[in-house]
């Protein structure tokens, strides 16, 4: 499936924004006093941390791809 570069950029803001809501849950989380009882929300918030990572990186890589693309363009 083709995206555009707004689409992939506006999901790349998406993703950065609940990149760092999950960052400061694990944060709160860890900071709780009886930090074991929280264990499996700090385990699924850093799963999808990583999986939002990774979709990021893909991200990144689309718009890399999308750039080279534009400067091969004949003009």
């Amino acid at each position: 499936m083709e995206y555009t570069k707004d689409e992939l950029l506006e999901a790349r803001r998406q993703i950065d924004s609940t990149l760092h809501k999950l960052r400061e849950a694990v944060r709160t989380f860890e900071s709780k006093e009886n930090r074991e009882r929280y264990r499996s929300q700090i385990t699924l918030a850093q799963r999808r941390i990583k999986a939002f990572e990774i979709a990021n990186a893909l991200i990144g890589e689309e718009l890399k791809s999308k750039l080279s693309e534009k400067l091969e363009e004949p003009s």
